[in-house]
């Protein structure tokens, strides 16, 4: 099995720049389909979970070809079927990302139910029920959703009963050529929403309001394919300078916009660390002890839940206990029992976790439980004594791109080996 070997106790400082965003290359990837012809992605990262979308682009009659690495030109002027292959979509959570442009363009979808992380529960309900208020009818079956709109797509208002990122964006693609306007009430208001109305927009779509609870879509009769870079990833950034706070020395992360992290760098500010911030760029850096701070997990603008696994990483060491909410997922505190075998005092008690801040960390051999879980105990690795090693790094592979590279450019003793093992050794 592949792993990644983490020696700690040194020194780690410097530059690093951050890719695309994950959570929004999938999604602009996904609108392509409603453009027939040829649409460039720049700045889109390198990472599993974009190659997974590439191959279900591909098998609905996508061409997509790779341009230096970080640029894809994808031409969808041959997509002639609207159902996605099980075996690619049941992948990953983003596999729903489909439903809306599918729907948009062919008026009928044939979708997997979502998979990915096993951080909880795959709620599609409310992607259904706002999708219903615009005319599209259901059939689960098997494990897939089989969607479509007999009568066409109409514009409605519909109201979410939770700010969920997937359900805003399927309703906003969905109702691009709706007749009519669609006013999303209770909408996601992350970056990532922002970035796929800008390229909409600029396909000749008619969206206001996105980064508000409100988003209003006129419905227009095509779309054309376009030119668009894809947004900075915040999380990415976010875990760079979160290792500034457990390591001392300041880090420096380009690539991003600071303001897209206003409430986890305002935590980090009251744990003690020294944040600058600049255009397109942030420096974190420490010279005291830790604090304790409460977290709790709220959509966009409040904490994100992809940041907890780091910053909970960060508090372990904090002179202090504290006390951090998870909202959104219901299994994302399996990192915890991780980080409790690096030497961690942390408590589950239903969706909280009390944090007793220790001394040092210890490493060990530990297991990658999901995506940011697993980043973040590299990150402990960094600061633990002697050697770590994390396995199941296929879950780092899917957001992550070049992780060990840019670790070792900022001066950490961190290697990416395969490794001769039975799985019970990691458990």
């Amino acid at each position: 099995m592949e792993v990644i070997q983490i020696e700690g106790g040194y020194p780690v400082t410097g530059e690093v720049t951050v890719e695309g965003a994950k959570n929004s290359a999938l999604k602009l990837m996904a609108a392509t389909i409603m453009a027939p012809g040829t649409t460039t992605l720049t700045n889109v990262p390198n990472i599993s979970d974009v190659h997974v979308m590439g191959k279900v682009l591909k098998r609905l009659g996508a061409t997509i070809k790779v341009r230096d690495t970080h640029t894809l030109v994808i031409d969808t002027s041959n997509v002639d079927k609207w159902e996605t292959p099980y075996e690619l979509v049941a992948q990953m959570r983003a596999s729903t990302a489909v439903l809306g442009p599918l729907l948009a363009r062919f008026g009928k979808a044939i979708v997997a139910m979502p998979g990915g992380c096993n951080i909880g529960a795959r709620k599609i309900d409310m992607h259904i029920l706002g999708l219903e208020a615009l005319g599209v009818k259901f059939e689960i079956d098997h494990g897939n959703i089989h969607a479509s709109a007999p009568d066409g797509i109409k514009g409605a208002m519909v109201t979410l009963e939770f700010a969920s990122v997937g359900a805003t964006e399927n309703l906003m693609m969905a109702s691009v050529f709706a007749k009519g306007t669609t006013t999303i009430d209770n909408a996601a208001r992350e970056p990532e929403i922002v970035d796929l109305a800008n390229m909409l927009n600029e396909m000749g779509a008619s969206i206001k309001g996105a980064g508000s609870p409100i988003i209003e879509v006129e419905g227009v009769k095509e779309l054309h394919p376009v030119e668009h870079a894809v947004v900075g990833d915040r999380i990415e950034a976010g875990t760079f300078l979160a290792m500034a706070g457990l390591t001392k020395d300041p880090i420096t992360v380009r690539g991003f916009e600071p303001q897209h992290l206003g409430l986890v760098l305002r935590k980090y500010e009251e744990m003690g660390m020294k944040v600058e911030r600049g255009s397109r760029c942030c420096t974190v850096s420490r010279m005291g002890s830790l604090r304790p701070v409460d977290i709790q997990t709220l959509p966009y603008p409040g904490f994100p839940t992809d940041m907890q696994a780091q910053t909970m990483c960060v508090l372990a060491l904090a002179e202090g206990t504290c006390i951090i909410t998870e909202n959104i997922f219901e299994n994302r505190f399996m990192f915890a029992s991780e980080l409790n075998r690096m030497g961690a005092d942390i408590k589950i008690e239903g969706h909280h976790a009390i944090v007793h801040g220790v001394k040092t960390l210890q490493g060990a051999q530990v297991k990658s439980p999901d995506l940011r879980g697993g980043a973040a105990l590299v990150m402990a690795g960094l600061v633990a004594e002697g050697t770590t090693t994390v396995s199941a790094i296929h879950h780092i592979d899917r957001g992550y791109e070049r992780f060990v590279d840019k670790l070792q450019s900022l001066g950490a003793h961190v290697v990416r080996k395969t490794i001769e093992a039975d799985d019970e050794d990691f458990l």
